[in-house]
């Protein structure tokens, strides 16, 4: 469903299926320093928390899931974008099932493996998806959230032309805690 990029490839990813893939990239204390405080997630997060959260907003007719990115030039992942309506596991969430796709704030998110920070694959890779989410659903209006010191997240969501829109309480079955919130409108 997403094409190629210039230097990347994308599949959704499985559940459970790529868990491997996740549990490795989140082994790196820098690539986890703004989510888990530097903390290596677990094998067992990966299986009992963050696998199933993802099945529970995967579903790729409309695009939403962890859409993998690989490099072209020799086929490693690299990383991941997340795909997911806005406050999706909010107690009071933000869209409905009734919505028509093109009404929906669609979040997106980013892990990359360091070796491929600096390189601009992140921004490559969401702005390649967010076009062509754009494109094929219709989606006008893109949102990402991060905390306000993670300054390589935001400059990726203002190379993507999101603007600040607020900063505030965000509130996670795994924890709450402040973020500034971009969002674009196309």
């Amino acid at each position: 469903m997403i094409t190629p990029s210039s230097r990347l490839t994308f599949r959704m990813l499985k559940p459970f299926a790529d868990a491997d893939l996740l549990y490795r990239l989140d082994q790196d204390p820098e690539v986890m320093r703004f989510i888990s405080g530097g903390k290596p997630t677990s094998w067992s997060d990966i299986t009992t928390v963050f696998s199933p959260r993802l099945a529970a907003y995967i579903n790729s007719a409309k695009g939403w899931g962890l859409w993998g990115c690989f490099s072209t030039d020799t086929e490693d992942f690299i990383g991941w974008v997340l795909v997911r309506p806005m406050g999706f596991f909010d107690e009071h969430k933000l869209f409905d099932s009734s919505q028509c796709l093109r009404d929906i704030d669609i979040e997106l998110g980013w892990r990359f493996k360091r070796a491929a920070w600096g390189k601009g694959f992140a921004t490559e890779a969401a702005a390649h998806i967010m076009k062509s989410l754009n494109d094929l659903h219709g989606y006008r209006q893109f949102s990402a959230v991060a905390l306000p010191q993670n300054s390589a997240s935001i400059a990726i969501m203002k190379k993507l032309g999101m603007r600040f829109i607020s900063r505030g309480l965000h509130r996670d079955p795994l924890g709450d805690m402040q973020l500034d919130t971009y969002s674009i409108e196309h």
